[in-house]
This record gives structure tokens, sequence and C-alpha cells, in this order.
């Protein structure tokens, strides 16, 4: 073998080695980000919190036929006391069909007064603070389907995640201002209409906006569609390739009873996935706005009717376009953003 061809095998096998070598690191860096979310008990957020034997759902066996649904809780925890849990700001439970390779996104607002399980009634957004078991059982209860997991954050993993993964272009529809006194202007919200790109800081703005006609009802609307965004972006290229240093970041601000080989499995459904829909629960036909004592609350005038509005958007069949000529197109999937039917309604709940 000559020494030109010698050279070029060296050279050939440290690449290669180098491949390999990154391969390593970024798989075990990911491993390592990934097993850091699910926090120890020391560690865990709802360590303060009393345990109440809540039954919930056992995750599913993973054999690719039956949908996975996962509680998405984003907290504030302005003002709270050491070893208290904040009410939830906001809540979304994301469905996943491994099957039709579809998600559904139901964003619940957070007025709704429901059952609270071995607590009696009250708003949903309180059931965390009774522990994340509860806030399954509580939200999986009112939709009528499991919830298998939770996932848990506050503001500052809401930045660290929109920044880890570069911001987003989003086209922000009116100009919104808010200021905020009551912490020192940490969290004034003050856009400006128009398309963008927005940090962490200005998208925690964008979707905690609600003092407009329609509030809470629109702020969930702007949250599922700038959820939607930022799956967008986590699946392209870059943000999987900057993977490890996006887990580095959010680590420290978020919770969750998902193990690796969970997170894993559903990275992979999620990646090959479609958004099929987000609606608004309860939908605005099945909502009515009530006085229970003092407190301004949500109600929903028909359980079954809400399950079985939840049922029909989850098996709604993929459909079939046809064209002005009559002739069946490819099929696609059901893209619904109904968003609960906003409506001119009154403010309810509490303020920003």
């Amino acid at each position: 073998m000559t020494p030109r061809k010698k050279t070029i095998l060296w050279i050939i096998a440290i690449i290669v080695l180098a491949i390999i070598g990154y391969a390593v690191y970024y798989f075990a860096s990911i491993y390592n980000g990934l097993q850091g979310l699910q926090k120890s008990a020391e560690n865990s957020p709802f360590k303060s919190v009393t345990p109440v034997e809540v039954k919930v759902p056992d995750p599913p066996k993973w054999e690719g036929t039956e949908p996975v649904n996962i509680l998405l809780m984003g907290v504030d925890a302005r003002g709270i006391k050491e070893g208290e849990v904040p009410r939830s700001d906001s809540m979304m439970v994301a469905s996943l069909d491994p099957v039709k390779k579809r998600i559904n996104v139901f964003s619940i607002l957070r007025d709704t007064y429901t059952d609270i399980p071995e607590h009696g009634q009250d708003r949903i957004n309180t059931a965390i603070t009774h522990g994340p078991n509860t806030a399954m059982k509580a939200v999986g209860d009112l939709l009528g389907i499991p919830i298998q997991y939770y996932v848990y954050t506050d503001f500052q993993g809401f930045i660290k995640l929109v920044d880890a993964v570069g911001g987003v272009d989003f086209y922000v529809e009116k100009d919104m201002y808010y200021p905020s006194n009551a912490d020192n202007h940490e969290y004034d919200i003050d856009l400006k209409k128009g398309q963008q790109h927005l940090d962490g800081t200005t998208a925690l703005q964008y979707v905690r906006f609600r003092h407009d006609a329609t509030s809470d009802f629109t702020r969930t609307e702007r949250q599922r569609d700038f959820l939607k965004a930022v799956a967008q972006k986590m699946q392209s290229t870059t943000s999987i390739m900057k993977l490890p240093n996006i887990l580095e970041q959010v680590s420290p601000y978020i919770d969750t009873n998902l193990s690796v080989n969970d997170m894993w499995k559903l990275a992979s459904v999620g990646y090959q996935s479609q958004m099929a829909g987000s609606e608004q629960i309860p939908p605005m036909k099945l909502l009515k706005e009530e006085k229970i004592g003092s407190a301004s609350v949500l109600t929903v005038s028909s359980e079954s009717k809400l399950k079985q509005y939840i049922q029909d958007i989850m098996n709604k069949p993929e459909t079939v376009p046809v064209s002005s000529e009559g002739k069946t197109g490819n099929p696609t999937n059901t893209n619904s953003t109904t968003s609960g039917e906003t409506g001119e309604n009154s403010s309810t709940g509490s303020s920003n």
C-alpha cells in the first residue's frame, strides 16, 4: 500500500472515530438531559404536598395502538412562598395517536369549575396544588379520557425553552400592552402588531396577554397557536442537533413523570405525527358563566356531551378532499382550530 493511500485511510479512520465519538457524546447528553427532567423526591416541586390516594391510569404498554394523553401545566410562581405549589396559569392536554399519526391539543380554561378528587369542587387550576396525580385525575375525569403523564413548568422554564430553540418567527395579531406594577414591571407586556421574531421574554408576553374583550378564551387560542409554532421549530434539523443544549437549559424548570424510555418513544411518535387540531375546553356551546359564592366561574352544561365532544374530535376520520372536477385527492389530516367558537364574553378569573 502506498504512503498516499495509507494517509487517506488514516484520515478516513480519524473522521469515522470523531463521528462515533460525537454520536456517543450526543446521545449520552440527551439521555442525561432527559433523565434530569424527572425530579427526585427531594427536588420535586411537590415535595411539600401531602400525598392523597388518587388512582391515575397506568401508562400504556407502548404497543403503538392506543393514544397517549399528556397534561401540560404552566404555573405562575410569582408571590408564592417557599414550599407552596402555585395554581396552574395554563393547562393543556396533548393527545398523541400513534396509529393515525395525529396530535390533538385541548386547552382547558383555568376557571372551569369541576370536581377535584378528594377535595370537593373548585376551579380546575387549583388541582395541581394538591399534586400532579390529583391534577391528572381531575382533568381526565372532566374530558373522559385517561391522562397518563404530566409535564410541569413555570414562566422561567417557558422562557428558557423558547430561547434555547433560537426563538420563533410569529405573527402578533394586534398591539398588546399591559404594565404589571405587582412585580416591579418584570413581566410587563408590550408587543406591536405584525410578523416578528419572539424570544423567550416576548413569547411569554404573547401567551400571557388576556386583556381584551374575550379574555381567557382568546388567550388559550393564542397559547395553542404558539405551541404549534414551537413544536414545528423543535422538529427542525438545527433544533435536533441542539437538543442536548436545549435539555440542559430547561431541565431545572421542568418536572414530569415521563421516564427516559417514555420520552424516546414519545419523541418518535411526535416526530412522525401531524397536528390535527386544537380545541378550547369547555367549548362555547357547552359553557356557562356562573357565580358560585363570590367567585365567577365557568361550568359545563352537560358533562356527557363534553365527553362525547372529545371522543368525536379524537375519532374524527381523515378527510379526502374532492377537486372541482370531482376527482378525489390524497387523504389529508383534518385541521380544526375552532378554539371554542370564541365570542364576546366577559372576563372571568384572576388578573394576569
